[in-house]
């Protein structure tokens, strides 16, 4: 997908995990770090360096909850919002690139994610 996605992203300087996090901002703005992680199904250790990354350069801004300071989130600035609106284009710019017609990126986006979902760890069971 990185690869896919790089010569589109390139126009706007971002990584394909910098266009995800962006992305998830746009379509809810002011994520606790935990619910971007959820979203994308990245840990801490990942994500917080790649915010780091956005932070600095003018993307987003990151900013404890006042209502519970072990919560960082975070937020589009102007320039992150500017750079969401310039990336418009690029989700229907990726889809004809694969020469698939939308049915089939929807059954291959169904099958991908209950493949994802098979694979995720799941809790042990305690016997009682």
């Amino acid at each position: 997908m990185q690869s896919a996605y790089g010569p589109l992203l390139d126009r706007l300087g971002l990584t394909y995990p910098q266009y995800l996090v962006l992305s998830s901002l746009g379509d809810q703005d002011d994520q606790t770090v935990g619910q971007l992680g959820t979203v994308l199904h990245l840990d801490s250790n990942t994500l917080t360096p790649l915010l780091k990354r956005i932070e600095a350069a003018g993307l987003v801004s990151r900013h404890r909850d006042p209502a519970d300071e072990r919560q960082v989130r975070v937020a589009l600035t102007e320039s992150g919002r500017n750079v969401i609106a310039q990336a418009a284009d690029i989700p229907d710019q990726f889809a004809q690139s694969t020469g698939l017609s939308g049915a089939e990126i929807a059954q291959l986006r169904a099958a991908l994610t209950t493949l994802r979902n098979h694979l995720r760890p799941r809790p042990e069971r305690r016997n009682p």
